[in-house]
């Protein structure tokens, strides 16, 4: 079956850490964020089907950037190409960074989401294989109070069995304390819940 929204092209298109080093041209901005070796640069990876776009590390912590990535996407029968950006955020929670530099991260992170008038929605990756930690609650929670659409994504779902990624899931909204949530369970290695995905931003795309 043809997929209904084709990536066409993906590639870097510069770090920020402040508002000046934004993208001048304006598009609309889906985010990423999750601790530390949750499997954000491999998700963006096999999302958009570029291989080592995002950098992906056995370092956690590496990502000390809001990293902006240019992608274009052809959904459906749409004749026009859409281009977006996938915007990539420092990893939160790393307990080796120093409580300095992560006031400093914790400030820059803010101003984005805060401030950027084009950000559609923020994808949370939390691991499916362990109960969300204070900080992906905190987050979590955060992102509501300030009224940004969040979609959790479980990451990992191919290290744990089919009953596995069921559990999991479930641990993941009683964590978070909305029974009703819905949750993404992904696979970087099986690319499994990527045509989900790039149906959500597809709709998101589309929208005026």
């Amino acid at each position: 079956m043809a997929e209904k929204v084709v990536i066409t092209q993906g590639k870097y298109l510069c770090s920020a850490v402040k508002k000046e080093q934004y993208p001048e041209e304006r598009r609309k901005e889906i985010v990423f964020i999750g601790r530390s070796n949750v499997g954000k640069s491999s998700l963006i990876n096999s999302l958009t089907r570029v291989h080592q776009l995002a950098r992906v590390s056995s370092q956690p912590g590496k990502t000390q950037t809001i990293n902006f990535y240019e992608i274009g996407a052809k959904i459906d029968d749409s004749p026009e190409r859409r281009d977006f950006y996938l915007v990539d955020l420092p990893g939160y929670g790393y307990a080796k960074t120093g409580a300095q530099r992560r006031k400093i991260w914790s400030k820059f992170i803010n101003e984005y989401l805060l401030t950027s008038e084009d950000l559609q929605f923020v994808c949370q990756l939390i691991d499916i294989r362990h109960a969300p930690m204070a900080s992906d609650i905190e987050m979590f929670h955060w992102l509501v109070e300030h009224n940004l659409p969040v979609l959790v994504i479980a990451t990992k779902a191919d290290k744990v069995s089919r009953n596995g990624v069921t559990q999991g899931v479930a641990q993941i909204k009683k964590a978070l304390g909305i029974p009703e949530l819905d949750v993404l369970p992904y696979s970087s290695v099986k690319n499994t819940g990527r045509e989900e995905l790039l149906q959500v931003i597809g709709d998101c795309l589309l929208e005026t």
